[in-house]
């Protein structure tokens, strides 16, 4: 099985270029622990983004719209969303081989979300 911080860093990169090819400016944040992966420039309106890899099951697109802390040993919190903290959602899904923009107010912040492909 593949370790989850290269198919993360694999759909960053996918995104990257997606975004870039798109005519946005991709900017990095510096450091490991930003709730935004990447900020985006276009006009001079800049907005932060959260990437997710998506997963194509059942002619839709899914992906994860928070984060989780289960895994932690004493967490304060199971999941935290990212209300408030990031503009967009951004999913790479390798099966459909496409980068999805979604606006942050535009998906349901509970577990994950869908996007029908189909």
């Amino acid at each position: 099985m593949e370790h989850p911080k290269r198919v993360g860093d694999r759909s960053t990169l996918a995104i990257m270029l997606a975004l870039q090819e798109s005519g946005y400016a991709v900017y990095i944040p510096f450091g490991e622990n930003t709730r935004a992966d990447l900020i985006i420039e276009r006009e001079s309106q800049l907005a932060s983004v959260q990437c997710k890899t998506g997963r194509l099951r059942g002619g839709t697109v899914t992906f994860k719209v928070c984060s989780s802390y289960a895994h932690h040993p004493h967490p304060r919190v199971a999941k935290r969303d990212y209300a408030g903290e990031v503009d967009y959602f951004a999913v790479y899904c390798t099966e459909t081989g496409r980068v999805y923009l979604i606006p942050i107010g535009d998906l349901p912040l509970g577990w994950q979300a869908h996007l029908r492909v189909d």
